[in-house]
């Protein structure tokens, strides 16, 4: 008798396509102000990243992570800054995301 050899399936944690929609969205607004050039998904087992670039072979400037386990305590989605500071945690992506905003304003007001 032969067993099925096959690798267990190990669970991931991703990005779902609405929130990868409203991630984008935001990035999509950063590239073309000139601040973001570049991105990387990373799905782990306990961890979701999108890592964003100013160039490819530099380190990100920010995470964007989904840690699900963190859900019930101070949310599954934070904002990383390169240093490792966390700029906003929460339960909704939305207001998570709303970091950028003064950013994105303040790249839009020096043009």
């Amino acid at each position: 008798m032969v067993r099925d050899m096959s690798p267990a399936t190990v669970p991931q944690v991703i990005f779902d396509r609405p929130e990868i929609n409203r991630i984008l969205t935001v990035y999509g607004r950063m590239v073309a102000c000139g601040e973001w050039r570049d991105y990387a998904l990373d799905f782990l087992d306990e961890v979701a990243v999108f890592s964003v670039f100013r160039h490819a072979s530099e380190m990100p400037l920010c995470r964007i992570e989904k840690r699900p386990k963190l859900r019930a305590k101070q949310g599954q989605y934070s904002v990383i800054a390169a240093g490792g500071v966390i700029l906003k945690r929460g339960q909704d992506l939305a207001q998570v995301l709303k970091v950028f905003d003064k950013k994105l304003l303040k790249s839009l007001t020096k043009e």
